[in-house]
């Protein structure tokens, strides 16, 4: 490797590691903690996203989450055919990913299917030994590059999603839910095809932009980003559902009955609440939970 390269990896491995230390302990994080209510002399307290010392063990845990988050992407039918991938940065080779084999339905995923792929996106030892996705590498590794803060990416062809993204606009704010995306949603209305090229993958990280969770790719679907898998996954399934939401009042509104849109100030109130890592990473273990149960804890293998 050449000293050009050695010095790039360990300036993005900098970068990295300040990223996750931006994120505040759940304990000391106070957004987080007015969510819930413990006991009167505050030692109950919301766990939030765990921290590991053994970065195999984190590994692990990680991995089984990404299975999880497939299993619930399955249940709630965003699979077509060979379309969708989610990719999780590894905590070990933070310029290794770790994505979804090709063609395998997402409701049969375990941990031992997770193929873990290098920088250019060629299999790698360490996980299963079966092809990726051409155009999910060429999308997902741009935003991973783009931002070091994103852990997890995740797209799917959801039918809602992808319907509502043929008119290229954002989603109003019509509940308290869609709130929770208030803000951090950008639009990629530039759509060329599949995404074979990286020129693809750079123009919707850049219309992801900086500090968006989430991006219509117009034409195309949804795309969300998190700290955590968990995170990405959930966030998708609420801008999905936003997305359903929007097209019903859309129908409605058009037989002459008015919507009322959320003020942005109450919107804006809502999502300093909403929008954090631990919250996030929380709203999706009922999920996580409840797949454990529902297969005797099968994806976890």
């Amino acid at each position: 490797m050449s000293t050009t390269a050695t010095t790039t990896q360990q300036a993005e491995q900098s970068v990295l590691l300040a990223a996750e230390q931006q994120i505040p302990s759940a304990a000391n994080d106070a957004n987080f903690q007015s969510l819930a209510r413990g006991n009167r002399n505050g030692t109950l307290k919301l766990r939030g996203i765990p921290t590991f010392s053994d970065p195999v063990e984190k590994r692990k845990w990680m991995k089984e989450h990404m299975a999880a988050a497939f299993r619930y992407f399955g249940k709630l039918g965003y699979g077509e055919g060979v379309s969708g991938h989610i990719s999780m940065r590894d905590p070990i080779l933070k310029d290794h990913f770790w994505m979804n084999p090709f063609a395998k339905h997402f409701s049969t995923i375990k941990a031992s299917d997770l193929v873990l792929v290098d920088h250019e996106g060629y299999v790698t030892e360490g996980g299963a030994q079966l092809p990726i996705n051409e155009a999910g590498f060429m999308i997902h590794s741009e935003i991973h590059k783009a931002r070091p803060d994103v852990i997890a990416a995740a797209h799917t062809h959801g039918i809602h999603g992808k319907t509502w993204s043929a008119f290229g606009k954002p989603i109003e704010m019509l509940t308290q839910d869609a709130c929770n995306l208030y803000g951090r949603i950008g639009i990629y209305d530039d759509h060329a095809g599949i995404a074979l090229s990286q020129d693809e993958g750079k123009a919707i990280a850049k219309a992801l932009g900086k500090d968006n969770i989430a991006c219509i790719l117009q034409n195309h679907g949804l795309l969300t980003v998190g700290t955590t898998v968990d995170e990405a996954a959930i966030l998708y399934s609420m801008l999905e559902n936003a997305c359903h939401s929007q097209l019903l009042a859309e129908a409605t509104a058009a037989n002459g009955i008015p919507k009322r849109i959320i003020s942005s100030e109450v919107a804006q109130y809502t999502a300093e609440f909403a929008q954090n890592p631990h919250n996030f990473y929380t709203e999706f273990q009922p999920e996580y939970e409840l797949l454990v149960e529902e297969t005797n804890g099968r994806f976890l293998q």
